[in-house]
């Protein structure tokens, strides 16, 4: 009996339609630099380090290996998938393909969207309200009016880099997820020379081993508040999936470049948390002055007020940098179902000069600066709830996303017994982990108790979570007419890997139905 590697997928490939998009513009380094601007790591770890260390105290590095399990799992699904089917459409069409149109609309299209909105208009604000305190206008950042034209216009900028081209936008990330690794080592650096001079807060504790260690933690239910929370933390790498068809080796660099980043981000966060926690201790990092913003309170006291405004500049730009990120991966993904007949076929058009999706591109910018104006005029504190939320929609798709990976390999298990450790094993304990994460979650923000917001007795971050899972059911169902094609799956057939003869049906070679117009979907701007 022949075995592949143990890293390997079968060799069917799905070949996916031509979008347009310029193909082989951008290798390994500038896809893990785009996975890793997604996840915005500066402001992920700013603002969500003083609550992990709040949940575990000492043991914040155990919770952050722990997180990091099941998205190592699940990053072994993306990787795998897109070897077998490389698409700019990424969970979309693998969804569609392993579970049926319905779960891939709704698993692939709209859970990850409303995710991706709810955090663009919190990155655009973030970025805004970050920006103007580095250059002395906190009294700019305080009036709404002010960050919210301030943040439409990030969206903007955002997407006039996007549609310029991929290689740009590619430049660009480099230089701004340079910056956040250097912001954070530099904090790392100070603050373990502090220690080491005996110059550290008298807050601070002494480093332990045992501090990765999750054992050795008293309270379990504080170390799963913990470990759900790194879910966001670590959120954002699969974005990169999304440039996949302009890579070099389309159904290699992707998969590559998903375990790469996710391993980058658990040595930074890691790292950061024993240099924090070494330096300030957790009473200092969950005090009310530090909690919502551990690296701009403790930057300053270990590297100076000079190095300290480098750390709060790089904290806004990385926001900024995640917006990049979005604006590149959100219209690529329309793009990919619009071909499939999922989405309006005036979102397929591409720039023909340019090879970016123009029409999608700018459609994300006007939703996107709707979105910010409409959840502000709500409420002020909406976005902050919202972004609670978003860690039961990241739950639910990657559970869908791994789920599909071991329905589509499944017929290789018995074939080979590496790749059902690789393919079946591994994915299922990520979906299963995710389910779990998903939840304790949902119990947890449906106390009323929760950020102490509720709605007729039950959590308002719950609402919003699980309310927009609830709508996406409604609005998947409801569009089934809207797009025969698709959803009686003559554009994305169901199948698994050992369907050799499976082509992802090109959907210009569909025939529109009579009620339709006769205009084929469009690959250029004309």
């Amino acid at each position: 009996m022949s075995h592949t590697p143990v890293d390997a997928v079968p060799p069917v490939v799905a070949e996916a339609p031509d979008k347009g998009l310029k193909p082989d513009a951008i290798g390994l380094g500038r896809i893990v630099a785009l996975g890793l601007a997604a996840v915005a790591p500066a402001y992920s770890l700013a603002v969500t380090l003083g609550y992990v260390v709040r949940a575990v105290g000492v043991h914040t590095p155990a919770a952050f290996l722990l997180g990091f399990v099941p998205i190592l799992f699940t990053a072994f699904a993306f990787r795998d998938l897109n070897r077998a089917m490389p698409d700019c459409g990424g969970v979309f069409v693998w969804i569609s393909r392993a579970l049926g149109p319905v779960a891939g609309w709704f698993f692939g299209g709209w859970v990850p969207q409303i995710a991706t909105f709810i955090a663009t208009a919190a990155l655009a604000q973030v970025a805004t309200v970050y920006l103007l305190a580095t250059f002395g206008l906190e009294a700019v950042a305080e009036n709404p009016v002010a960050t919210v034209s301030l943040a439409v216009a990030l969206i903007g900028i955002s997407a006039l880099i996007a549609v310029r081209g991929i290689q740009l936008a590619a430049w660009v990330q480099y230089a701004l997820i340079a910056l956040q690794i250097v912001a954070i080592g530099g904090f790392c650096f100070g603050a373990f020379s502090a220690m080491a001079a005996g110059t550290a807060p008298s807050t601070g504790e002494p480093v332990s081993l045992s501090w990765f260690n999750p054992f050795a933690v008293d309270d379990p239910s504080g170390l799963v508040a913990g470990v759900i929370l790194c879910l966001f933390i670590y959120w954002g790498w699969d974005a990169l999936i999304s440039v996949n068809e302009e890579t070099t080796e389309r159904s290699r660099t992707p998969g590559r470049a998903v375990v790469i980043s996710t391993v980058i981000l658990l040595v930074l966060y890691c790292a950061a948390s024993v240099a924090a926690l070494g330096f300030g201790g957790v009473e200092l990092i969950t005090s009310d002055a530090a909690i919502d913003d551990v690296l701009s309170v403790l930057g300053p006291l270990a590297t100076g007020d000079v190095f300290g405004r480098v750390i709060t500049l790089a904290i806004g730009l990385s926001a900024l940098a995640a917006l990049f990120t979005v604006a590149v991966s959100t219209p690529r993904g329309w793009l990919s179902m619009a071909t499939y007949r999922a989405l309006p076929a005036a979102i397929t058009r591409v720039h023909p000069v340019r090879r970016t999706p123009n029409a999608a591109t700018w459609w994300w910018a006007g939703i996107s600066a709707a979105t910010i104006v409409l959840l502000t005029l709500l409420s002020t504190d909406f976005i902050g709830l919202a972004i609670l939320a978003i860690g039961l929609l990241v739950a639910a798709y990657y559970a869908a996303t791994a789920i599909a990976a071991v329905v589509y390999f499944a017929p290789e298990f018995r074939r080979d017994p590496r790749q059902l450790v690789v393919a079946g094993i591994l994915p299922a304990l990520g979906a299963l982990l995710m389910v779990v994460a998903f939840v304790v979650s949902a119990i947890d923000m449906a106390s009323p108790e929760y950020v102490g917001e509720a709605i007729l007795g039950v959590g308002t971050v719950f609402w919003i979570g699980v309310g927009a899972l609830v709508v996406g059911v409604v609005v998947t169902l409801a569009l089934r007419p809207a797009f025969p094609e698709f959803f009686g799956r003559r554009t994305i057939p169901v199948g698994t890997v050992r369907d050799h003869d499976f082509t992802i049906a090109d959907p210009a070679d569909v025939p529109l139905p009579a009620t339709a117009t006769a205009e084929p979907h469009h690959r250029e701007e004309r």
